[in-house]
C-alpha cells in the first residue's frame, strides 16, 4: 500500500512538472480576475523583437516590479501582435533588461517576460 501510495505521489510530480511549459499568471482589479497565459514560443517572440528592434530600456531610479504602477511620465508601448494574441490588450515596459507587461487601464505590471 505504501509502494503504491509513494508511486502515485512521483506519478503526480512528474505530470505536474510537464504541465509547467506555459505560464499563467491571474490578476485581480476592479472586482473581477484576468488569466495571461504566454506560451513559451511567444516568449522567444518577445526576446527577440526587443534586441532585434533595439528597443531602448526606460531609465528609472525605481525598479519596476510586478504588482506596482508604473508611474504616469513613463510612455507604455503597444504589445506587438506577434507576442501572441492574449496580449495585445496589454502594453509594455522595457526597463533594466526586462519586459514587463502592464495593464494599461490601471498601469500596473502584470507580468514580467522572462
Amino acid at each position: 500500500m505504501k509502494k503504491l501510495l509513494l508511486m502515485s505521489a512521483v506519478a503526480a510530480m512528474i505530470s505536474t512538472g510537464a504541465m509547467a511549459q506555459s505560464t499563467v499568471v491571474t490578476t485581480s482589479g476592479a472586482g473581477h480576475a484576468a488569466a495571461v497565459q504566454i506560451e513559451p514560443e511567444y516568449r522567444t517572440k518577445t526576446r527577440t523583437y526587443v534586441s532585434e528592434h533595439n528597443i531602448r530600456p526606460v531609465e528609472m531610479r525605481e525598479r519596476i516590479v510586478v504588482g506596482s504602477p508604473v508611474p504616469r511620465e513613463v510612455e507604455l508601448e503597444a504589445v506587438p501582435t506577434e507576442w501572441g494574441p492574449s496580449l495585445t490588450k496589454y502594453r509594455y515596459v522595457y526597463s533594466g533588461d526586462r519586459v514587463m507587461l502592464v495593464d494599461p487601464s490601471t498601469r500596473t505590471v502584470i507580468q514580467e517576460v522572462d
